[in-house]
């Protein structure tokens, strides 16, 4: 079913929803009582969105209650696998409408929606479960990080790869000292999520089934294009996605990140071409400096490559020629040697000889999702919580700024959140939201 939301009514939903708690049976913090079942609503069911419900409705305590996206074709499907759950083509309308029916909020929407779609949801009090990256633009990740802390939720990024038992016994293995001190992270892609034409094609008339107006949500009114922004190419374009090192950064980052126990960069400069307004560059060498940690030296270089900048060669990394560098993955250099983590495959130590008796600690892999709806029920923790994944994202989104000011070496203060030596770069950290789309904690 559709409905209908006035203004007002939308921006109570950031405020008033707040003092609803979450139903008779969750505790104050977002969090059910074990034996009771979790009634999730889910922001974005088509694409990624149908692999995140499946994946969230396979566990048994959940209780698919509510359904919203802004295409009804994608909507119809869901609801055709979920006949119980309402409908709704607007997030806020379903937040506040739903208020104590609903235990917990899926996102999986477009980047640039997911702080808003968030954000409503913990301000309702929610725990939230979204979609990588955390957010668009740097300041929405420090926000969601700061109210999920402050109002104490269960919240968890979906990098799904985080919980997977390679990667997790990655992050023992640097941690364990393997290859000593790391003092580089080379991390790459060769995907291509960029678009360097100097412009769109021409707009024309959105299709009957897309609400258009709702898809476009925060970002700045204009006409729709065929085949560029819905379903699936607005990655490329920078108003909606933030290009390949927001898509596949956010999960090639994440061991090295979580396994060095990174916080903020101490500056960030990029490779790319000029910037045309419209997209994201195809191909990016992105660096970082960052602050020593226990497991790192002094300080640790990060450099990033994508599209066909990706992988480097064998001797820009430091390993012997003929090495085979996967299309996607990420290789520690170590005062002791190389850890090479192939995307969702073990690690491969470096030099194969000097590690050849070397016992791996032994761990297993679990469900990303189910693990946020058990946090959620008061069984263990998530892994990515938005003090996790927003300091990520903040660091990557980073690298998405400096694409825009190419060999322009960018300093980060992360307590006064500025970019310290470039006004223009600084001023990139937000934008303002869309008149009728402001979101309490975000406008």
């Amino acid at each position: 079913m559709s409905h209908s939301l006035n203004r007002r009514q939308v921006l109570k939903t950031g405020s008033a929803a707040a003092g609803l708690a979450c139903f008779s049976t969750s505790t104050a913090n977002g969090q059910a009582t074990p034996s009771q079942k979790f009634r999730t609503a889910h922001i974005g069911v088509g694409g990624m969105g149908g692999s995140d419900l499946r994946s969230i409705a396979s566990h048994g305590s959940v209780e698919v209650a509510a359904l919203c996206d802004v295409d009804a074709k994608r909507l119809a499907e869901a609801a055709a696998k979920h006949p119980n759950a309402k409908t709704f083509t607007d997030y806020r309308e379903m937040i506040a409408t739903l208020g104590d029916s609903i235990d917990g909020v899926v996102v999986s929407t477009p980047d640039h929606t997911h702080a808003p779609a968030a954000m409503a949801a913990m301000n309702a009090g929610k725990p939230v479960y979204c979609q990588k990256p955390l957010t668009h633009e740097v300041v929405e990740a420090r926000r969601l990080r700061e109210v999920a802390e402050e109002k104490n939720l269960v919240t968890q990024m979906g990098i799904q790869i985080h919980s997977s038992r390679a990667y997790r016994q990655a992050v023992l293995m640097i941690q364990d000292g393997v290859i000593g001190k790391v003092k580089e992270v080379h991390a790459w892609s060769n995907k291509n999520w960029g678009y360097d034409k100097p412009s769109l094609p021409e707009p024309a008339a959105a299709p009957d089934h897309l609400n258009f107006d709702l898809w476009l949500g925060t970002a700045a009114d204009r006409e729709y294009v065929p085949g560029v922004y819905h379903p699936g190419q607005w990655r490329k374009l920078i108003d909606f996605g933030t290009g390949t090192l927001g898509d596949m950064g956010v999960h090639i980052f994440d061991t090295p990140y979580a396994a060095l126990e990174l916080t903020a960069p101490n500056w960030v400069k990029t490779d790319c071409r000029q910037p045309t307004g419209v997209g994201h560059p195809e191909r990016n060498v992105v660096e970082y400096e960052f602050p020593q940690t226990r497991f790192t030296t002094e300080t640790m270089k990060w450099k990033w490559y994508d599209g066909s900048f990706a992988p480097p060669s064998p001797s820009e990394v430091g390993l012997p020629e003929g090495t085979q560098l996967p299309g996607q993955g990420s290789l520690f250099v170590g005062e002791d040697g190389h850890l090479l983590l192939q995307h969702i495959a073990d690690a491969v130590l470096f030099p194969t000889e000097k590690f050849k008796d070397y016992k791996r600690p032994e761990v297993e892999g679990e469900s990303h999702y189910h693990q946020w709806v058990d946090a959620c029920m008061g069984k263990g923790k998530a892994s990515a919580p938005f003090s996790f994944g927003g300091p990520l994202t903040e660091a990557l989104l980073l690298g998405v700024v400096a694409n825009r000011f190419p060999n322009q070496k960018l300093l980060w203060n992360a307590e006064q959140m500025a970019i310290t030596n470039h006004e223009a770069a600084n001023k990139l950290l937000r934008s303002d939201y869309r008149q009728g789309f402001e979101v309490e904690g975000l406008s």
